[in-house]
């Protein structure tokens, strides 16, 4: 599925955003996470609740194999990403929450991702595949790593601090739509045996998260901004740390299989959170044109 180019290519992309990641934080940002924390919680239940549940629900209710039913469901149980940050930046969401949501989720998931994965593996047929826990809070508490360094140059140098973000999100964009593309024109004929339930499910897992953590935002209160971010923070997973951990945790017998939907998902979400920033900045001059308005 993805030869060495790539999956050193990989490597690198989850080395250069999470440092780009860690480029963003301060101490303090954790301290006012723990002061403010329900924009966090939301995020959490968000990540933790409702994307591997929906993940579930779309691999029962399409009859996805197992292989790809437990590949997307991984997609589902892994934290946000950079890539939200930067496309909350560009739908003008409150990055800060968006941030915060994607770091103390990726902490939160060396623990919550493993517990997420033991109660829907063995309801989806996992009982035939092992699913290796250890070896998966390896790569987690690894990746956490880069976090770290890019924290240590921010308390350094802001400017650098400043260019490793930049890096992260641009790169991380880019080299992403690398690893799918390359993925699928040297897989032609493995992508063209997907059941169309299989590129459903890799379409819908992303829109109905958007969807939802809008609404979950909306109902608890929290101002347009605040939804914005929670719902690009929901829909847009880390679909490299997902990546990384079936390459690292899983046998190479499942590898080709259990990848095919999360590449797939990766391209679709891409997709659909382009075309959700359009519709968001497109209603933020609406209603700035609304109030700029003279009263009568």
């Amino acid at each position: 599925m993805l030869g060495d180019v790539e999956r050193g290519l990989l490597a690198l992309l989850l080395v250069v955003l999470m440092t780009g990641m860690g480029a963003t934080l301060r101490p303090v940002d954790f301290v006012n996470v723990v002061k403010h924390p329900k924009g966090a919680l939301i995020g959490l239940f968000s990540q933790f609740g409702w994307m591997p549940a929906i993940a579930f629900g779309l691999a029962v209710a399409l009859e996805l194999p197992v292989e790809l039913a437990l590949g997307l469901v991984i997609v589902g149980a892994t934290p946000g990403g950079a890539t939200s940050n930067m496309f909350t930046y560009y739908s003008r969401g409150d990055l800060a929450l968006s941030i915060s949501m994607t770091v103390v989720s990726t902490v939160v998931a060396v623990a919550a991702m493993p517990l997420v994965l033991f109660l829907y593996a063995s309801r989806l047929g996992g009982g035939a595949a092992e699913i290796p826990y250890g070896s998966i809070v390896t790569t987690l508490v690894v990746v956490l790593v880069p976090v770290a360094i890019g924290m240590a140059i921010r308390a350094r140098n802001a400017k650098a601090a400043a260019r490793a973000e930049q890096l992260g999100a641009i790169s991380g964009v880019v080299v992403l739509l690398l690893l799918v593309i390359s993925g699928v024109v040297r897989n032609r004929a493995v992508f063209a045996e997907i059941p169309g339930s299989g590129y459903a499910a890799a379409a819908l897992l992303g829109l109905l998260g958007m969807g939802l953590g809008y609404l979950g935002a909306a109902l608890l209160g929290l101002g347009r901004s605040q939804r914005r971010a929670v719902s690009l923070e929901t829909g847009i997973q880390n679909s490299a740390l997902a990546f990384g951990i079936i390459l690292a945790s899983f046998p190479a017998s499942m590898q080709d299989a259990m990848l095919q939907l999360p590449m797939l998902y990766a391209l679709f979400v891409l997709m659909s959170a382009t075309l959700v920033t359009f519709y968001f900045r497109a209603t933020s001059r609406a209603e700035a044109a609304v109030q700029a308005q003279p009263a009568e």
